[in-house]
């Protein structure tokens, strides 16, 4: 029944805020063709490039333990038009304007990850990669996010002439969209493989409860999740790696969040730093 319940103040929350900002959805975005290299390998991998591999669980009204959104931004299998993506507000959408990145590449993969985006920072050596799941497969992003925290999961690719670490090989992992936890259970644990430790965001309804044994196991470091229902949309994630890539503490990037989730949410400061923490 508590699954249940907050699964329809999932919903509301989501529909509230894609309503409430005028322009949505952003799906006619200018993006470039030239695309990445192929996958290299799946071997450990360490470079003076910093990479921030961002996985995306892209909204869906029928794979989902939601209830529906606006058809038009629920299609799992539609990045272009999704909330978690082509929305104004979407992964793609938000930082393909944000004027600290700089998109050097996109593609398509596979049925299950519909795109991936590549970004440059335009001031520091970081790279972002973005890969939009599709909603139905909504269980092997969050296992995929999982095993990329633990170093059970790692790869690189080329972009440009440069070797670029992903998943595991990152520096941070980050999981953006619906808790897929509070409608199925993992078999298993995923152990820490490497003895490295990673960063992790988990922007998503009260993960901070339904990643901790998860996350534990992985051994990385919950730099920023929630407490509660929340809005997992890009401003939040950009707002805090601005904070990260500037090498701040953890409260700083917490705070940023805080406060790009407060100013768009229309929310109190207060609530927003309630919602958005960090650490165990």
């Amino acid at each position: 029944m508590l699954i249940k319940i907050n699964t329809i103040l999932i919903s509301l929350v989501i529909f509230v805020s894609c309503n409430s900002q005028p322009g949505r959805p952003d799906a006619l975005i200018a993006l470039p063709t030239n695309q990445a290299a192929a996958v290299i390998g799946n071997t450990q991998y360490d470079t003076m490039n910093k990479t921030i591999h961002v996985l995306v669980a892209l909204c869906d009204n029928k794979y989902q333990g939601i209830v529906p959104v606006p058809a038009t931004i629920g299609n799992g299998q539609d990045p272009d038009h999704n909330l978690y993506w082509g929305c104004a507000f979407g992964v793609r959408s938000y930082f393909n304007s944000s004027k600290s990145w700089a998109l050097l590449t996109h593609y398509y993969i596979d049925s299950i990850k519909l795109e991936r985006l590549i970004f440059k920072n335009e001031k520091e050596n970081y790279y972002l990669v973005a890969d939009a799941y599709n909603g139905k497969y909504i269980q092997q992003c969050t296992i995929d996010f999982l095993k990329s925290c633990a170093g059970q999961l790692k790869d690189t690719l080329q972009v440009n002439g440069t070797t670029v670490g992903i998943y595991g090989n990152a520096k941070l992992l980050s999981y953006i969209g619906h808790d897929g936890l509070m409608d199925f259970r993992l078999a298993t644990l995923f152990q820490n493989a490497d003895n490295k430790k990673r960063d992790a965001i988990i922007l998503a309804c009260i993960s901070k409860q339904y990643f901790s044994a998860q996350l534990k196991a992985t051994g990385a470091n919950p730099l920023l999740w929630s407490t509660g229902l929340m809005s997992p949309e890009a401003y939040t994630l950009h707002d805090a790696l601005e904070s990260y890539i500037k090498k701040e503490p953890a409260e700083n990037i917490r705070s940023s969040a805080a406060r790009a989730y407060s100013k768009y949410q229309h929310c109190s400061p207060k609530a927003a730093a309630k919602l958005l923490v960090a650490g165990w």
